[in-house]
């Protein structure tokens, strides 16, 4: 049973903005569109300063500046607060991310099952640790689940995709 709370301290939809890439391989756009669709049908999104809106809200997520931007607005598309926050700490994630969906799509080519089964376990424990790593990085600022977290992860990693389609 939700509370009202809880109807207003959500995400009413997410929208990919700035730099967008377009030239995605299929694997990551299937990542993009999950996590959206994810994102749309569950969240739990609170910013933690003083804001005249009680939600839902908005998020304008980009990549500006080396940063990544939270760009939280109202219903309605009233400008509420943006966050920024240091790429550097999901480097290292966002590499090992696409290293595995390389993997992974090799791992398809070659018809090699067990490989797949490995490295969707290997996607979902590296999803699980850019989500604590997110929910830590907006500690004091935005307030989200472990979901999420994961389903922000992963559209942070498609954002800093640069790579043609295969």
């Amino acid at each position: 049973m939700s509370t009202d709370a809880d109807t207003l301290s959500r995400l009413d939809r997410v929208v990919l903005a700035g730099e967008v890439p377009t030239n995605l391989s299929a694997c990551i756009l299937a990542d993009r569109d999950q996590a959206v669709a994810d994102l749309a049908f569950e969240n739990s999104f609170q910013p933690l300063l003083p804001i005249p809106d009680p939600g839902p809200y908005v998020l304008h997520l980009m990549i500006r500046d080396g940063r990544l931007v939270f760009d939280v607005r109202s219903a309605t598309e009233v400008p509420l607060i943006a966050i920024g926050l240091a790429l550097g700490p999901f480097r290292g994630l966002i590499k090992d991310y696409q290293m595995l969906v390389d993997s992974y799509l090799m791992a398809v080519q070659e018809g090699r099952e067990a490989r797949i089964q490995a490295i969707d376990m290997g996607r979902r424990g590296l999803h699980n640790e850019g989500a604590a790593l997110m929910r830590e990085r907006l500690a004091g600022k935005i307030e989200i689940d472990h979901d999420t977290a994961r389903r922000l992860f992963t559209l942070v990693c498609v954002l800093h995709q640069k790579v043609p389609a295969r």
